[in-house]
């Protein structure tokens, strides 16, 4: 089997688990075929998908009472994002005054779900060294 056909027949099944694992492949010429998964460096909650943190029990507690996990793993927010965030849900969604739980819930929240500071945006970088052609 090709490396490229382990490769697709990997990505079919994470698509059809609905699991993202990000792996490396050994090169063709060693006969593992493999995946060795790449550890992050904080653990996830295996039920909720949130960091694991001694804040997470309280994050839980205030956050997904009234929605799931995945509004908060798909925001990037600064403390002061969080907290306007948590003033909108308490002018519109009812969200309770979280009292002296919100420094720890804030805390938290700037921690792992904070702006991250990546030197990749996702796009290709600009092309170095091409000489176009002039068109007439």
């Amino acid at each position: 089997m090709s490396h490229f056909t382990r490769l697709h027949l990997l990505a079919a099944a994470l698509l059809t688990t609905g699991t993202l694992v990000l792996c490396s492949f050994d090169a063709p010429s060693v006969r593992s075929n493999v995946p060795t998964a790449l550890a992050d460096t904080t653990k996830a909650d295996p039920e909720t998908g949130l960091a694991v943190d001694n804040n997470l029990m309280l994050v839980r507690a205030h956050c997904t009472g009234c929605h799931s996990t995945k509004l908060i793993l798909q925001n990037r927010f600064t403390r002061d994002g969080w907290k306007q965030k948590i003033r909108w849900m308490q002018r519109t969604q009812k969200l309770w005054d979280l009292g002296e739980a919100e420094p720890a819930v804030l805390d938290y929240l700037t921690k792992h779900y904070g702006p991250e500071d990546k030197p990749f945006d996702g796009r290709r970088l600009p092309l170095k060294g091409v000489s176009w052609h002039q068109s007439r």
